[in-house]
């Protein structure tokens, strides 16, 4: 794997917010991630990239404790998912916020309600302060106005910032991104990026998003991590991605066939 520096002030300061130790996940033996190893550094946009069925969702899952590994590590903030007492584990899953393929609202809840879900699961706020926090949130996202909107009135792209906002709700620490711009439109596509660079810019957060769309990667990311046959092939900031010479990246990044998958 290829390591590079990252953009000054982002990462490369201290402990590093997530590590990923020598990870392996089969499933009904066939193997999707071959020993996956990564540092993500506090307060860095990290974007993973690769082909359908890379492993990319099944890895963004790992870190989140959605699916436990065969073996390996999570380290979160220099505690280990996998050997972490309960109480500890609750505690670092609550650092995180995810924003789900497709945004993944509640059809039966308005714009509001959805944002105000997880507030009124995981805290004792009063409704002003709810209020308060749903307003917050969208107006982060730039979506003042919508909060008593149903989900069916909303677009593609409204959808997937109703998610953002309702993923910053409970103030998370690190902000994982399940295809954020699958479907959409280059237009709406845009927008979503920008939104996801305000985040980064706005909030104290470490963001990881996975995506196969390299012009949003090349957006929105610090450094892009190339994820191939269930195992990181480089990571390397954007410029230094572009120009990196491994054959298959190359093909990935021209939107080529690689000889070996069609053989």
């Amino acid at each position: 794997m290829n390591e590079h520096t990252t953009r000054s002030g982002a990462a490369g300061h201290g402990s590093p917010k997530i590590t990923v130790v020598d990870l392996w996940k089969s499933f009904k033996g066939k193997e999707v991630l071959c020993g996956v190893n990564l540092e993500v550094h506090a307060g860095e946009s990290f974007v993973i990239v690769g082909g359908s069925g890379a492993g990319k969702s099944v890895l963004l899952k790992h870190l989140i404790g959605l699916i436990h590994p065969d073996r390996g590590h999570i380290i979160v903030d220099g505690e280990d998912l996998a050997t972490a007492p309960p109480a500890v584990c609750l505690a670092l899953r609550r650092k995180f916020g995810m924003s789900f393929q497709e945004g993944a609202l509640f059809d039966s809840m308005n714009v509001f309600e959805n944002i105000a879900f997880p507030l009124r699961r995981h805290t004792k706020m009063s409704e002003a302060e709810i209020q308060a926090r749903v307003a917050a949130c969208l107006d982060l996202v730039d979506l003042d106005g919508v909060a008593t909107k149903a989900t069916n009135e909303l677009s593609g792209g409204m959808r997937r910032r109703v998610g953002f906002a309702r993923a910053i709700a409970l103030q998370p620490e690190i902000l994982l991104f399940d295809e954020p711009n699958t479907g959409l439109d280059p237009m709406t596509s845009a927008v979503i990026d920008s939104v996801i660079i305000g985040m980064r810019d706005k909030l104290d957060v470490t963001l990881v998003t996975i995506t196969h769309d390299m012009r949003s990667a090349f957006r929105i990311a610090d450094r892009i991590a190339m994820l191939r046959g269930g195992q990181i092939l480089a990571v390397a900031p954007p410029e230094e991605f572009r120009a990196l010479p491994d054959a298959y990246i190359r093909k990935f990044l021209a939107g080529e066939p690689f000889e070996e998958d069609v053989a």
